[in-house]
């Protein structure tokens, strides 16, 4: 205890710092990319081709399946979300503990 009173200006300025880039990295490595790259355009195309492959190859013997795509579009949406406020609140509380070390206390005189 003695030691976090004796350096804690030191512990929370470093904590502040370290969390604000650790937010910021985190929101500028998850934030999605503009466009679409040529790998995932080949991976369009290739999948593109198996279907129509797929698609001649069997034509009526398929059973229907339930589409599940639905529930992981909502499952990625809820993802993509947690994240960005996990982000906002590790940059909220890396300012909070920056601006805290910096605040003069006033200390009694004896």
């Amino acid at each position: 205890m003695n030691f976090f009173l004796k350096h804690k200006k030191v512990i929370l300025r470093t904590l502040g710092g370290l969390m604000l880039v650790i937010g910021f990295a985190v929101h500028f490595w998850l934030t999605p990319k503009e466009g679409i790259s040529e790998v995932e355009m080949a991976a369009a195309n290739v999948a593109r081709m198996e279907a129509s492959v797929a698609g001649k190859s069997s034509s009526g013997s398929q059973v229907a399946k339930p589409d599940a795509s639905e529930y992981i579009e909502g499952l990625k949406d809820t993802q993509e979300k947690q994240m960005k406020y996990l982000t906002i609140l590790f940059m909220i509380l890396g300012i909070g503990f920056l601006a805290y070390s910096f605040i003069k206390k006033e200390e009694p005189e004896v």
